[in-house]
């Protein structure tokens, strides 16, 4: 008797330790490996690009036409076109259709003498240009100008340059980042780009407008007064950017992360500056590995004629209604605070919108106000909708939700919590549901589900966060199927803003790999 009651205590402690181990604080996270993507060609999709050593008939793959001054001296030579002029002149080379979205590249071989480099926008009769170009004087860059106009009369015409005291040397190229309703303007160098430029334009011309997609050419500008230029290469592509953030897995409708052709999908922020200038970027990577791959971009339609680049968002394919659906951040509204106001937006759309170019229709939801990090589940054991968000409540803090139908009716049934709270998620952790959120204390906090009472935090070697960067980030944690070498996964981000960026801004982060025992 004593025997077997050693053993049964042996094996009720035993069974005790298995089943406390399943808690979300007592996963033992370790980080695997970190990057941040800048720009990186491999993370980018070509939507047009001008390669001279391919060339066969410049004058009809790639138009070339005066605008002003005397006609510039155009030859492919080798690799390269090369272009000079010895008096005033301005050319443009047709690159391709026009994306508000994309990020616009040059690649320059040599540069000498005074001119611009940039990229015009405009329709075929003309009727509406939009130009930004790089000026420049004996290899450095002098100024940054932004113009537009409408039947031939200037709207603006305008310097938009940033960090000018640095004195930076034009030679490798320069970078245009479209953002909806801003831009951002690098000049490319051998290590990080260096920020040269900056604007908001829509109050001028607003290119969200679906006729600018429709019409618009996009060409290459170039000015010289008495030099010459070689262009190696121009590409217009969707961009993973130069910071990632709002790290969110996409799901099915009960929250249980997508696993498609082997892959984890992620919904991404692509960071250009402050808001509303973001991007919903679309990622996937293999749970075993950190091959993090671009995958695409989504705007979204409310029906205005705009399409409109939300972010924060989480995305689910409804299995029973074969449709994508989800809930995004209205950050647009930031574009037009005079008429329109943050609030939570319903997404759907019954193509895959995850790859290349993706539209979602978006309504509102009578969600209005300061939140933001919104994850929606159907939880079918309480045949309720549910969803986790952020509440701005002297701080953002977290709040549960809960409604009979997935597009509205939602009333707040807990919270909000003690703690400062982003990146709020639900993950199922063994056979239980927590709630997870990142904090402005150096500390991933977790959540009972749906009542939020506190667990504890998430325990890690190696946080993406110091002293100086804050770890108000998202803790994203996965629970993988049966069949892999670790259970859990969490892939976050840092809080490190963009070298140079001027104003406010949230150009974060790199990417980091956790495995969870």
């Amino acid at each position: 008797m004593k025997f077997l009651s050693r053993s049964l205590c042996c094996l009720l402690l035993f069974a005790a330790v298995v089943v406390k181990a399943q808690t979300p604080d007592k996963i033992n996270f370790v980080r695997q490996g970190v990057k941040r993507i800048v720009f990186d060609k491999e993370q980018s999709i070509v939507l047009a690009s001008f390669k001279p050593a391919n060339v066969v008939g410049l004058q009809v793959m790639h138009p070339i036409e005066a605008r002003a001054g005397v006609t510039a001296q155009a030859t492919l030579a080798g690799s390269e076109l090369s272009i000079s002029s010895a008096a005033p002149s301005e050319s443009s080379i047709w690159l391709g259709g026009f994306n508000p979205f994309a990020t616009y590249a040059i690649d320059l071989s040599a540069i000498t003498g005074e001119g611009h480099i940039g990229f015009e926008f405009l329709d075929s009769p003309g009727r509406e240009r939009m130009l930004v170009v790089t000026e420049f004087k004996d290899g450095l860059v002098t100024a940054v100008k932004l113009k537009v106009s409408k039947n031939n009369s200037a709207v603006v015409d305008r310097s938009i340059s940033v960090n000018a005291a640095e004195k930076h040397k034009i030679s490798k190229g320069i970078i245009l980042q479209m953002l909806g309703s801003g831009l951002m303007v690098y000049n490319k160098t051998d290590s990080l780009p260096e920020v040269i430029g900056q604007a908001d334009f829509n109050k001028f011309i607003d290119l969200r407008d679906t006729k600018y997609i429709n019409t618009f050419h996009t060409n290459i500008s170039v000015g010289l007064k008495n030099g010459s230029l070689k262009i190696a290469n121009a590409e217009a592509t969707l961009s993973a950017g130069m910071g990632l953030a709002d790290i969110r897995p996409i799901t099915y409708e009960d929250g249980e992360p997508m696993i498609d052709q082997g892959r984890l999908w992620y919904t991404m922020s692509i960071r250009g500056r402050g808001l509303p200038h973001p991007l919903q970027g679309v990622f996937s990577m293999a749970p075993t590995a950190f091959d993090i791959k671009f995958e695409g971009i989504i705007v979204f339609d409310r029906n205005d004629g705009l399409l409109r680049n939300e972010v924060a968002s989480h995305l689910f394919y409804h299995r029973a209604d074969k449709m994508w659906r989800g809930v995004t951040t209205g950050f647009s509204a930031y574009a037009n605070p005079e008429t329109e106001k943050k609030q939570l937006l319903i997404i759907e759309s019954k193509q895959d919108p995850r790859r290349g170019f993706g539209v979602m229709k978006a309504r509102t939801f009578e969600m209005v106000g300061d939140l933001e990090d919104p994850q929606m589940i159907y939880d079918a054991k309480a045949k309720k909708w549910r969803m986790l968000a952020c509440k701005n409540q002297n701080g953002y803090k977290a709040i549960m939700l809960e409604s009979d139908r997935w597009d509205g009716g939602y009333k707040q049934i807990a919270g909000p919590v003690t703690h400062n709270s982003t990146g709020t998620s639900i993950q199922m952790i063994a056979d239980k549901r927590y709630c997870f959120s990142g904090s402005n204390e150096n500390k991933l906090f977790v959540y009972t589900y749906p009542d939020l009472k506190e667990v504890g935090t998430l325990k890690m070697d190696l946080p993406p966060w110091s002293e100086t960067s804050g770890s108000r980030i998202w803790p994203n944690v996965i629970q993988l199927p049966d069949g892999y070498p670790f259970k859990y996964i969490a892939l976050m981000m840092d809080r490190f803003n963009y070298p140079g960026t001027q104003g406010q801004n949230w150009t974060y982060g790199a990417l980091y790999l956790y495995h969870g025992w």
